[in-house]
């Protein structure tokens, strides 16, 4: 007489099934989660780029290049500053009392997040030179 033998798992190899599972799901959430707010933090220096940008390109622009400093709140997130200064070109042989215009240095400073730049490191800054008509 044939012995009856039941097929199947043991209860061991179901626990061991479910544990490399939960442990696979977990390590996917993880990697998920990470690509989720990594593409939040390109959004938002997406954002810091724009508006610093668009202000270096307002400079001069709406107003008549002169020594300043301005600043400001965009999208109750942002804040933005941007320092006007003049820039000293020296070159030997170069006489700059006949050159008929002027160099400004514009930096534009956006920064966010808690408040702390130091701490989370959130800033875009943009350095650019721009020429002004020389006032005689």
């Amino acid at each position: 007489m044939k012995a009856n033998r039941q097929r199947g798992f043991s209860l061991l190899e179901i626990l061991i099934a479910f544990s490399i599972l939960a442990l696979s799901l977990g390590i996917l959430l993880k990697i998920f989660s990470a690509g989720v707010n990594t593409a939040g933090v390109a959004e938002e220096y997406t954002a810091a780029v724009q508006i610093a940008e668009s202000l270096m390109a307002q400079t001069g622009v709406e107003a008549p290049l002169q020594p300043n400093q301005t600043a400001g709140l965009e999208n109750e997130k942002y804040r933005w500053q941007v320092a006007v200064s003049p820039f000293q070109f020296t070159a030997e042989n170069l006489d700059v009392t006949t050159i008929p215009a002027v160099l400004f240095k514009v930096k534009v400073t956006v920064d966010w997040g808690d408040g702390n730049v130091a701490a989370d490191g959130r800033q875009v800054e943009l350095i650019s030179l721009k020429l002004a008509n020389k006032v005689l």
